[in-house]
């Protein structure tokens, strides 16, 4: 790894070596460049700069900054080398713009190697400064505006650029493409040979060709990700071939044996085909089947409408081998749905605007001085008028962003957040009466979240979604034996939506299985555990709780416990309570309770009652359905007014009560990012949330959060966030924020 990042780090600063001895010739005259400079003189300062950077590369090979930051220590780089390196650089930009001069000495008569290689250069700095792809837009609008200095119409020039990406670059990538998935394929046809010897040879012929992707796996390494690229590519050359009238002989041909009509109907249609495909590429992508489906005929139909254009046959061909290898590769198309979100929605339809753009700018120039070439005594009443090229690309955008808005609006087979029904809920009972649940479970009755049933309804894995993350909370909850089996059900069907299987709050019992299917962890803090059995106010350590005791006592305030079902008055003076206690402020969800009737309905309610009768303090208690073994507090409110210590009161007389009932264990809850990378060797992301937890008590107050529960003696257990490496750390938890502050909804019953 060591050797490949130097050698990663070697390559990536020789190659601008060769631009720099290419700028080094402009300054010294051998390629004009002053065709470019007159026009924008802050070029030349670009120049300077990348004629700079040969001899600065040459003298920070020698620092000790070079050797340990980007060689990694690894033995120098001889001047041999060096000196190779740097030619096969200057070699391969100078061979670069010669294919720019060969591609424009065919379109502009009189364009010489060296003003070529001049124009190339500026170009090709101003592309390199512009830090995009390719350094297109910065390249090309230079290149532009130095080929029209030298005299040369605006429409012959673009064609020259448009030439020359499609060449040097576009073909060259697909040709690349194939040949690594040749590459990739022939390896696992080899893996498959070892594996399973003998298998293939009793397979008849059209189960051969029928099961071609099975044998050769030519997507698994190609990948869903270069097929969408290369539909969007289809649609690109769509929309070039329809803004390009075509070959004269082809169109003498084609206005013989086809109508007017359907020629310009095919043209139309190519826009609009090529359109959809540049949206429809996202979905293959992501490797939906629906999006697989209508990309297969648009395809087809975009090769049959572009032939029947001008007898386009590159494009058709091009279009037909795409569609090709959608075919062979159709198993990978498995997916229901994949999320699709109104920023995306909006990033397509910025690229669907910009395409349209360019099809209209390039047809607009082309076609007017395609005419003009066109015998004077022709027919040419069938060619598409140019004055209808932006109604075409209208057209293309109206459909293109109907699919879209149709994509985002109804959201066809989306998983949703349809919470839990009251069938599930009462499956959810009986299933606890065999199973033993945890800590986090009796939030299931809430109603927000989904329930997943794996391994026959044996094990249960309760989820929210949010974006493309589908979040469980807490550990499955099931037999031990089962739950390996049961994440790899939910990720399957998780997969089957795009989304991401993310555990909320996992315990340490089952770590070692949540890593062996591929998950990381974070810690998000510890869970205060106050042990019943060993809790006591008497005792000089608990001296302030007992104080607290003692005065609320005299003070003729009492406790009570109210067991369900609870009647309405008292609910409405609850509520009023909870109203008191968020002033203003939206209840969250997910992992913390909210007051909502019906779910309160289902626990026991602590209260905290005044001299005059009056509730000042409530809170309502979660069963852990483990055999009365803990009980956790749940949703927990006071009104404003109250006297100094009310809390305290409150959960010492819960800590009683849990006692008495035979209860081992009560939950005061988690303590977020507690005891989060406190040594050297932790994770960078968790020294961060350490320093938020010690110095972001103003705006947080976690450290004040765990100091306040420290004072019941508490046993800590740390709870975690299990996550695949694929998903980003920081943009899970900035969505799991947005995941708990969203408002509260029960599931339809």
């Amino acid at each position: 790894m060591q050797t490949i990042t130097a050698s990663i780090a070697f390559l990536s600063t020789i190659t601008i070596t060769g631009l720099s001895l290419l700028s080094w010739a402009g300054i010294f005259g051998i390629f004009p460049i002053q065709t470019v400079i007159r026009m924008h003189p802050w070029t030349l300062y670009a120049v300077w700069a990348t004629a700079l950077y040969l001899p600065g590369y040459v003298l920070l090979q020698r620092t000790s900054f070079y050797a340990k930051w980007l060689n990694r220590n690894l033995p120098r780089m001889n001047a041999a080398t060096i000196a190779a390196s740097v030619g096969a650089s200057f070699l391969e930009w100078v061979f670069a713009g010669i294919s720019f001069w060969l591609i424009g000495s065919c379109l502009l008569p009189g364009l010489s190697l060296t003003q070529a290689l001049g124009i190339y250069t500026v170009s090709a700095i101003t592309g390199l400064l512009s830090m995009a792809p390719g350094g297109i837009g910065g390249f090309d609008l230079t290149a532009l505006l130095g080929l029209q200095q030298l005299g040369y119409q605006p429409d012959k020039t673009a064609a020259v650029l448009v030439l020359f990406r499609m060449l040097y670059y576009l073909f060259p990538w697909i040709i690349g493409l194939a040949l690594a998935a040749y590459d990739f394929a022939r390896d696992r046809e080899r893996e498959n040979e070892r594996n399973y010897e003998g298998f293939e040879s009793v397979l008849n012929s059209w189960q051969r060709v029928w099961h071609f992707p099975n044998q050769f796996g030519l997507v698994g390494e190609l990948g869903a990700w270069s097929l969408g690229k290369l539909v969007f590519a289809s649609g690109f050359v769509l929309l070039l071939s329809a803004a390009t009238p075509g070959l004269l002989y082809r169109l003498q041909f084609t206005g013989e044996l086809l109508s007017a009509p359907l020629m310009r109907l095919s043209h139309q249609l190519s826009v609009i085909i090529g359109l959809m495909l540049i949206v429809l590429s996202w979905g293959i992508s992501h490797r939906v089947k629906r999006a697989y489906q209508l990309t297969l005929f648009l395809l087809c139909a975009g090769a049959l409408f572009t032939f029947a254009k001008a007898f386009d046959f590159e494009e058709a061909i091009f279009l037909l081998i795409v569609a090709l290898l959608l075919w062979i590769s159709r198993n990978r198309f498995f997916r229901v749905a994949a999320p699709f979100s109104k920023e995306k929605a909006a990033i397509w339809g910025l690229v669907t605007l910009l395409a349209a753009y360019v099809y209209d700018l390039i047809a607009s120039d082309i076609h007017p001085a395609f005419l003009k070439h066109w015998p004077p005594n022709a027919q040419v009443s069938w060619l598409i008028n140019p004055a209808q090229h932006a109604a075409a690309a209208i057209a293309g955008l109206v459909i293109a962003w109907l699919l879209i808005s149709l994509i985002l609006i109804l959201r066809p087979n989306r998983l949703s957040n349809k919470g839990a029904s009251e069938a599930e809920r009462n499956k959810l009972h009986l299933f606890l009466e065999h199973e033993r649940g945890n800590l986090l479970t009796h939030m299931l009755f809430a109603g927000d979240k989904s329930f997943f049933w794996a391994c026959n309804d044996r094990v249960l894995l309760p989820y929210s979604i949010v974006r493309n993350k589908l979040v469980v909370l807490g550990d499955p909850i099931g037999k031990t034996e089962l739950i390996s089996e049961a994440i790899q059900e939910c990720q399957r069907f998780a997969d089957l939506y795009d989304l991401s299987v993310v555990f909320y709050q996992v315990s340490p019992h089952y770590l070692p299985i949540y890593h062996e299917n591929g998950y990381r962890f974070f810690k998000l803090g510890e869970e205060a555990l106050v042990s019943l059995e060993s809790f006591t106010l008497s005792g000089k350590r608990i001296t302030n709780l007992r104080s607290v005791r003692n005065r609320f006592d005299r003070e003729g305030f009492r406790f009570e416990v109210v067991q369900p079902p609870h009647d309405n008055h008292l609910l409405e003076r609850l509520r009023h309570i909870s109203q008191k206690w968020l002033n203003g402020k939206k209840e969250k969800s997910f992992s913390l309770g909210w007051f909502e009737e019906s779910y309160l309905q289902l626990s026991p309610v602590a209260l905290l009652i005044d001299p005059d009768d009056a509730i000042i303090a409530f809170a309502s208690l979660a069963p852990s359905y483990d055999n009365d073994i803990s009980i956790s507090v749940d949703l927990m409110c006071h009104l404003p007014e109250t006297p100094n210590g009310t809390m305290d009161q409150l959960f010492v007389c819960l800590l009683e009560w849990a006692k008495a009932e035979g209860y081992q264990y009560f939950n005061l809850g988690m303590a977020p990012l507690s005891s989060v990378g406190q040594t050297q060797a932790a994770i960078r992301e968790e020294k961060l949330a350490h320093i938020v937890f010690k110095h972001g008590g103003y705006w947080y107050g976690f450290k004040g959060l765990r100091k306040y529960k420290e004072k019941f003696f508490p046993v800590w257990e740390p709870r975690y966030l299990a996550y695949p490496t694929s998903v980003s750390l920081p943009i899970i938890l900035l969505e799991l924020v947005r995941l708990i502050s969203r408002r509260p909804k029960k599931g339809v019953d």
